[in-house]
C-alpha cells in the first residue's frame, strides 16, 4: 500500500541546464518543484540535508562523461519519506547514490524521487546534518575494502592521503576492524580524523614514505593499501607492499604511471578500482547501512557539518567545495 504526508512548503530545486567551462561561468537556475506523485515500488522523500561533494560541483562542469542534462546535482541525502510504501511514509531516512544527481535529479531539492529499495532509516545516533553528507566518502571507503577484504586484526592498512574525507573513512573502518591503521596526510602531527583506535602517522613531506612503512611494520609493509590520490603516491604505495597485498585506487592526477610487472607478480599483488559512480542509490545505500552498527556504538563517527547553506545560497556552498575546503558542507531545502 502507498501513503502521502501532506506538506504546505513551498518547494524549489537547483536546476543546472548545461555544462559550464568553469565555476564562474556556471549558472544555476532555481525552479519550483511540486511535490511527486511516486508510481509502484517508489518513494517521495523531503529533503531536510544534502552534501555538497565536490563529485557534484565537478558534474555541473562537465567533468563526469555520464552526467545528462538538464538535471538538480546532489548525491548525498537525509529526509523524511512523504509519500510511498505505508510503512516508510513518516520515517527519517538517509542514503547516496551514483546515479542520484548525475542520471537522475539529485538531492539539492525540496523533493527526492527514489525506489522504495534505497529507503533506509536513519541512525539515530547521528544528526539529520550528519546522515545527509555521510555518504559518499564512507560508500566509496567500504566499496574498497569490501571488493579488497575487510580489514581484520593481525593486518596493517596504510592510507594515503588520509587528510582527505574517503581517506578519514578508510582509517575508521580499518581501526574498526582491528587492523593497524598507517594515515600518510600532507602535514606533521596527530592523524585530522577520528579513529577508534591509535593510528600511526606519516608525514608525507618528510621523507621517504615507502621506507617509513617498512620501518613501522620491521620491514614486511602493509597488507592493504588505499590510495585516495593514485600517480602522486603510486611508486611509494607499490614499494610499500607487503607479499600479496592490495591497493585501492579511487582517483589520479596522472592517467598513466610507470609499471613495474616484474615487482607486481613476484609481489603476488592486487590491484582495485573503484568507481562510486557505478554503485545506484539501491547499491550505495545498502553499503552505507552495512555500516550501521558502527554508527550507532560509536566505532564509526560522521564528520563534522562545519557549513550548512539554504537552497538558495547553493552557488556560494559550490563554489567553496571547488575551492578545495576539507570542511563538510550541506544544503538544507
Amino acid at each position: 500500500m502507498s501513503a502521502v504526508l501532506h506538506t504546505t512548503t513551498k518547494a524549489r530545486a537547483v536546476r543546472v541546464q548545461q555544462k559550464a567551462a568553469d565555476l564562474d561561468t556556471l549558472k544555476l537556475d532555481f525552479a519550483d518543484q511540486p511535490e511527486p506523485a511516486p508510481k509502484p515500488g517508489f518513494a517521495v522523500v523531503r529533503v531536510g540535508a544534502a552534501a555538497v561533494n565536490p563529485s557534484d560541483v565537478k558534474a555541473s562542469l562537465g567533468l563526469m562523461p555520464q552526467a545528462v542534462w538538464p538535471r538538480t546535482p546532489g548525491r548525498d541525502f537525509a529526509g523524511v519519506v512523504v509519500a510511498g510504501p505505508t510503512e516508510w511514509v513518516g520515517r527519517e531516512v538517509y542514503g547516496s547514490g551514483g546515479d542520484i544527481g548525475i542520471t537522475r535529479d539529485g538531492s539539492h531539492a525540496r523533493f527526492l524521487l527514489l525506489p522504495a529499495e534505497a529507503l533506509r532509516a536513519r541512525p539515530r545516533s547521528i544528526s539529520m546534518d550528519e546522515a545527509g553528507a555521510v555518504g559518499v566518502p564512507f560508500v566509496t571507503a567500504y566499496e574498497g575494502f569490501r571488493r579488497s577484504g575487510m580489514p581484520q586484526a593481525g593486518q596493517t592498512v596504510l592510507v594515503l592521503g588520509a587528510n582527505g574525507k574517503v581517506g578519514q573513512a578508510a582509517v575508521q573502518l580499518a581501526a574498526q576492524g582491528g587492523a593497524r591503521a598507517i594515515a600518510v596526510q600532507r602535514r606533521a602531527g596527530p592523524f585530522e580524523g577520528f579513529a577508534s583506535g591509535p593510528v600511526d602517522v606519516i608525514d608525507a613531506g618528510a621523507g621517504d614514505i615507502a621506507a617509513q612503512v617498512r620501518e613501522l611494520t620491521n620491514g614486511r609493509g602493509a597488507d592493504i593499501v588505499y590510495n585516495t590520490v593514485g600517480s602522486a603516491y603510486f611508486e611509494a604505495a607499490n614499494k610499500a607492499m607487503a607479499k600479496g597485498a592490495t591497493q585501492i585506487f579511487i582517483a589520479t592526477h596522472d592517467r598513466a604511471v610507470a609499471f613495474d610487472i616484474f615487482a607486481f607478480y613476484r609481489g603476488m599483488h592486487t590491484y582495485v578500482g573503484i568507481d562510486s559512480l557505478a554503485l545506484d542509490c539501491v547499491a550505495a545505500t545498502a553499503q552505507l547501512d552495512a555500516m550501521r552498527e558502527g554508527f550507532e556504538r560509536g566505532t564509526l563517527k560522521p564528520f563534522p557539518v562545519a557549513r550548512a547553506y539554504a537552497l538558495e545560497d547553493a552557488a556560494e556552498a559550490y563554489r567553496l567545495v571547488l575551492s578545495g575546503s576539507t570542511e563538510r558542507v550541506v544544503l538544507r531545502p
